[in-house]
């Protein structure tokens, strides 16, 4: 590390004290990825509608019609989807709770090698392995941990199913409303609206991208650029869909 400064932060955030209180504190939960997911298919959806009602030649009063409906069902939809997901992977780890809690309970011996295969795998034998069988299993709650961490996989805590919910419809109503706003102000000339919404969603793809980067201490250029292409791939295939079904339903 070159930093003089940040190389004396780092040692400072290990000595003993500050370790300690790191490890006592409750671990923190990101919603960025539910953010993120929603204000991408936020915008992509509602620009997806607007450029297909607009490559189809449909009405600007409906292309405003169908960009709110979209707010809100698909806005709605991703939200409960993305809230039962999360309260899914919570039931998971409860079930595996109750049954490793009733295997102690009946096995304690099977459950005692389970624990000891799990520690000789991670390089542990003789007397130290059976030292940290004795600590874990020597206390309930954190044997059912171990159990569920080490056998199952499971991540002990986790996102909390209305507070995924809410980030993702928050940020798909804020981005998704991005793509509809020149068709609701009267700035642009009549024709300019879909063009206008064509930048302003880029835009929006773009900032998503940064703002997840810096969240993630990613490069800002590489990480908006990455989400720019991928929405907008999206967006220009639903307008080339629009635009297609409007041609061949004009000469039916």
């Amino acid at each position: 590390m070159n930093d003089p400064a940040a190389e004396r932060d780092l040692k400072r955030q290990h000595r003993p004290a500050v370790i300690r209180r790191r490890l006592r504190a409750r671990p923190g939960h990101s919603y960025l990825a539910d953010a993120v997911l929603g204000g991408v298919d936020g915008c992509v959806t509602t620009f997806a509608v607007v450029a297909g009602a607009a490559g189809g030649g449909l009405p600007h009063r409906v292309i405003v019609v169908l960009g709110f409906a979209n707010l809100l069902a698909d806005g709605f939809s991703m939200a409960a989807s993305n809230y039962l997901s999360v309260k899914s992977r919570r039931e998971e780890v409860h079930k595996a709770r109750r049954e490793e809690e009733a295997h102690i309970a009946l096995i304690p011996q099977g459950e005692r090698e389970e624990v000891r295969q799990i520690y000789r795998r991670k390089g542990f034998n003789g007397d130290i392995l059976e030292k940290i069988v004795d600590g874990i299993t020597g206390n309930d709650e954190l044997w059912v941990q171990t159990m569920l961490a080490e056998e199952h996989g499971l991540m002990l805590e986790g996102r909390r199913p209305l507070i995924s919910g809410a980030a993702t419809f928050a940020a798909f109503a804020a981005a998704g409303l991005m793509p509809l706003l020149p068709f609701l102000a009267s700035g642009p000339a009549a024709g300019r609206e879909l063009a206008a919404s064509v930048a302003i969603t880029a835009l929006t793809f773009l900032a998503v991208g940064v703002l997840k980067g810096a969240v993630l201490r990613a490069p800002l250029a590489r990480s908006g650029l990455e989400t720019l292409l991928l929405g907008g791939a999206a967006a220009g295939l639903a307008y080339a869909a629009g635009h297609a079904l409007g041609r061949l339903y004009a000469g039916v």
